[in-house]
């Protein structure tokens, strides 16, 4: 069941992420060699695009060594001290006097990287530690509106905490729900038909502001495409999932616009949106 809030995501399950363990978070072994132009195979699987130039990181990204050398974690990373994770090589990086903490032969920080990227190591050519990093205010998610206009209520005396819980555990045993969210005290929720029907079975349980919208896609579907969408990217992926009906987001290590083709093709215009955790300087 997933459950979203105006302002942030209440519950997500049922999807997962693409790494969880530092052998799931290492880098990419393109199959193409050079250039930015994507290797795509005759099968239909997805690309791996290599950039031809500088990038850099999305704001600071975790630095750790834990013996091997250092490495950039773009994907989870392990809330254990010291911390565990993974990810591309770095070559001609320097710690500095400043950013990092060292525990049990691990070192580690947080830092803002320029470099070049093979496909599977990074060649830093600025490192900027947190401490000295000026960060800049990150837009924050736009909220999900309401599903309809016109909410209202039945009985208010119906509408504690309580009952909302039994609502939306009763939204999520509904055979065409899609997901719900919270607008302020209005329980959205969608499926993929007969809204009167669901409202109305819902109403049972809630008397407060409901609104009930159709979408395309079950919460099933979605997580069958996301569970497809993990097995075709494998290391490429970072973390995929839905936050929004219709809709998953997924984060890879690098994507020229070859992977969100791909994803457009494969799976329909705008249901996959693809990041990239790597972008082009300038």
């Amino acid at each position: 069941m997933r459950i979203f809030a105006a302002a942030a995501v209440l519950t997500v399950l049922g999807v997962t992420t693409a790494c969880s363990t530092e052998a799931e978070m290492k880098a990419v072994d393109p199959s193409g060699s050079g250039g930015s132009a994507a290797s795509t195979s005759s099968d239909g699987a997805p690309p791996t695009p290599v950039p031809d130039g500088e990038v850099r990181t999305q704001g600071l990204v975790m630095v750790l060594d834990d013996g091997d050398g250092p490495e950039m974690c773009l994907g989870g990373v392990a809330e254990s001290y010291p911390p565990q994770c993974g990810g591309p090589a770095l070559t001609d990086f320097e710690w500095g006097d400043v950013g990092f903490e060292e525990a049990s032969g691990v070192r580690w920080g947080s830092y803002a990287l320029t470099g070049t990227f093979d496909g599977t190591a990074f060649t830093v050519t600025d490192a900027i530690p947190a401490a000295l990093y000026d960060v800049m205010a990150e837009p924050e998610q736009d909220p999900l509106a309401a599903a309809c206009d016109d909410a209202t209520t039945t009985d208010t005396a119906k509408a504690t905490p309580e009952d909302m819980d039994a609502t939306l555990a009763a939204a999520s045993a509904l055979p065409t729900y899609a997901t719900a969210w919270l607008t302020g005290n209005t329980i959205n929720v969608a499926v993929t038909e007969d809204a009167d029907g669901a409202e109305a079975e819902l109403r049972k349980t809630w008397g407060g502001m409901l609104c009930v919208t159709t979408v395309e896609r079950t919460e099933a579907d979605l997580n069958a495409i996301n569970q497809e969408l993990q097995g075709a990217l494998g290391e490429q992926l970072l973390t995929s999932g839905s936050f929004a009906p219709d809709s998953l987001d997924a984060q890879v290590v690098f994507d020229n616009g070859s992977i969100q083709d791909w994803a457009d093709e494969t799976y329909g215009d705008g249901l996959v949106r693809i990041s990239s955790a790597l972008v082009p300087v300038g």
